[in-house]
């Protein structure tokens, strides 16, 4: 079942890169991702009134905020610098090679925030995996043109803001359903992403068919898919797994785009891959060891 989602996650996670690449050619980044979040968080709403009422018993004020947060954060403020990255040029697969770098990012934090245990060799596993996502980065940049220096510094600051959000959920100690947190995350997206594409005159949607290919593309795979299962994932396994399981984003999304897109996929993406992969059996081999600390202070209430 581990093995399962983990897999699941991967490809919806890196569905989103694919689907931001589909959009970016009929409309500007707030227009997709408003159009994204709005009649989702709407139907998310409905939802909470009727189906899922239970689950919001016993949240005070304080809770739901701490859940708008983390949507600000793990939604608007990362997939915001995504899609203006990939809006700018930078290909979908190096956009989320840059993103990769976040595991190592979160392996340094775990410890001083949640007081989690990361063994050796779950060092080795992660500046491993960093190797990994450095070759193919290095191989997309060279096959770029065109593409201004500083575009590729726009992702880093996405995976900042998912990590910073991803250590905020973990010091919460009150009880929040996977239902109540998509619900409120989309929300709080729909409210941010609409204003700025009001306030930039970019509401309006185009009716080109691959605009609303793109939507429902990423409303199914990327949102709920991708965006549901990273949390299932970071509860069920702890911060040093879920964020492993990004090194696979990059080579996956690589070879997406250059089947979808002819983006540039030769050997140093292949090499890049086949680091990631060792990377991620590295640190998984390890999980028996370092489960039990690992998990006593995740991101699960």
């Amino acid at each position: 079942m581990k093995v399962l989602l983990s897999a699941a996650f991967v490809l919806c996670w890196s569905s989103g890169f694919i689907g931001a690449k589909l959009g970016a050619g009929s409309a500007d980044a707030v227009t997709i991702l408003m159009w994204r979040f709005l009649p989702l968080a709407l139907v998310l709403a409905v939802v909470a009134a009727t189906l899922t009422r239970g689950a919001w018993r016993g949240l005070t004020l304080r809770d739901l905020l701490r859940q708008a947060a983390v949507g600000a954060l793990s939604q608007s403020g990362y997939l915001l610098t995504v899609y203006y990255a990939i809006q700018l040029g930078v290909s979908s697969g190096t956009t989320a090679l840059i993103d990769g770098t976040q595991p190592l990012v979160a392996g340094a934090l775990a410890g001083p925030l949640l007081h989690q245990y990361v063994s050796a060799r779950q060092w080795l596993g992660l500046c491993l995996g960093v190797t990994g996502v450095a070759i193919v980065t290095l191989a997309d940049a060279g096959a770029a043109e065109g593409v201004v220096p500083w575009a590729y510094g726009i992702p880093f600051l996405g995976m900042l803001s998912l990590v910073a959000a991803t250590f905020l959920e973990g010091r919460s100690r009150t009880p929040v359903a996977p239902s109540v947190a998509m619900t409120v995350h989309c929300a709080t997206s729909a409210v941010v992403f609409t204003a700025l594409a009001a306030a930039s005159g970019a509401a309006l949607p185009p009716a080109e068919p691959s605009f609303w290919l793109a939507i429902s593309w990423l409303v199914v795979l990327a949102t709920f898919g991708g965006y549901g299962l990273y949390w299932l994932v970071l509860r069920r396994s702890g911060v040093t797994a879920v964020n492993t399981l990004m090194f696979l984003m990059a080579p996956v999304t690589a070879i997406w785009g250059a089947l979808m897109f002819g983006e540039p996929f030769g050997a140093q993406t292949a090499v890049g891959l086949a680091v990631g992969l060792a990377a991620v059996v590295i640190v998984r081999s390890d999980g028996a060891n370092g489960r039990t600390k690992e998990c006593s202070r995740a991101a699960v209430h």
